[in-house]
């Protein structure tokens, strides 16, 4: 059985700075590389966005970078943190966790998405990691949590301890699946982020997870990242809900110069307050037009620079 996961989120009842890459010492800004100022990006009209090329710098920020719900764009932090705490060798099934109760009792939610666990169960901390991420199990993260740090409160103070080494200065994290709408951050922050995970060869596996298998409930989930394997995508986390939008943190590769470069970008805020599909799609079709005109100008905009 095949069974479509949601948004990346929960569902409800019903032109910037460039500020990208961890904090420099001389403060919170990073300056936008010179070949972008030669391409024409068609960057979304709404919410905020911002991208990256490793190696090369910022191709900019747009929108104002005012913190945000993100959603379970959340689960980006809760993935980092858990490798942090346990690291995983790439391809490695890393520690043996067994599920709670709790989180079999919340597997099945008609107000969020979630993947199907057992009481009970002996799981791979990769397999939870591929389901809290790639069908945006809120139950598996919350599973997670309780493993790393006996309760969530404590895990999400080290997610926000993480945030700050990170100079997220504008991101706090008060969930860990990203159900809160107080949860909030920018597509500056976020960048971060994703620039620090995206490090770990293990988290990149995870976030390059197409579908995955839930052992024991029979059941396969695709990835939310409707963009996974088009364009170069290797990744990597939607979020959506009513009062977060669509959002979308994604990852690609390009080759410029013979090189592979590694391009991550973030668009936050889609279509905030209509559904979490109206939301998610939005969020996509604005990552999808960044991903195609970057791939098609960036080798010629590196020999104009």
């Amino acid at each position: 059985m095949v069974l479509v996961a949601g948004t990346g989120g929960w569902y409800a009842a019903g032109g910037g700075r460039s500020t990208v890459g961890p904090a420099p010492a001389g403060g919170p800004e990073e300056v936008v590389a010179p070949l972008a100022r030669s391409m024409q990006l068609p960057w979304p009209r709404e919410g905020q966005a911002s991208v990256a090329v490793e190696g090369i710098g910022s191709l900019g920020t747009r929108g104002e970078q005012k913190p945000v719900p993100i959603a379970s764009v959340t689960k980006v932090m809760t993935a980092y943190v858990i490798l942090k705490d346990h690291p995983m060798r790439a391809d490695a099934p890393g520690a043996t966790v067994v599920a709670d109760r709790r989180a079999a009792d919340e597997s099945y939610s008609s107000v969020e998405t979630t993947a199907p666990v057992l009481a009970g169960r002996e799981y791979t901390q990769r397999r939870l990691l591929e389901l809290m991420m790639v069908p945006s199990g809120n139950n598996v993260a919350r599973l997670l949590a309780r493993w790393d740090a006996g309760d969530e409160k404590a895990f999400v103070a080290k997610m926000n301890r993480a945030a700050a080494g990170l100079g997220m200065r504008a991101t706090t994290y008060t969930g860990v699946s990203g159900m809160e709408a107080s949860t909030r951050s920018t597509a500056a922050d976020q960048l971060r982020l994703a620039r620090a995970a995206m490090k770990d060869p293990a988290f990149r596996q995870v976030v390059a997870t197409a579908s995955v298998t839930a052992p024991g409930a029979g059941a396969t989930f695709r990835n939310t990242n409707k963009l996974l394997g088009r364009d170069g995508v290797i990744g990597l986390k939607t979020g959506s809900s009513t009062p977060a939008g669509g959002n979308l943190v994604w990852a690609t590769t390009q080759e410029v110069a013979g090189v592979s470069r590694l391009v991550l970008g973030v668009v936050l805020h889609q279509r905030a307050g209509t559904t979490p599909a109206e939301g998610s799609a939005a969020a996509h079709e604005a990552s999808h037009a960044l991903i195609t005109a970057i791939r098609a100008d960036l080798p010629a905009a590196v020999n104009r620079a």
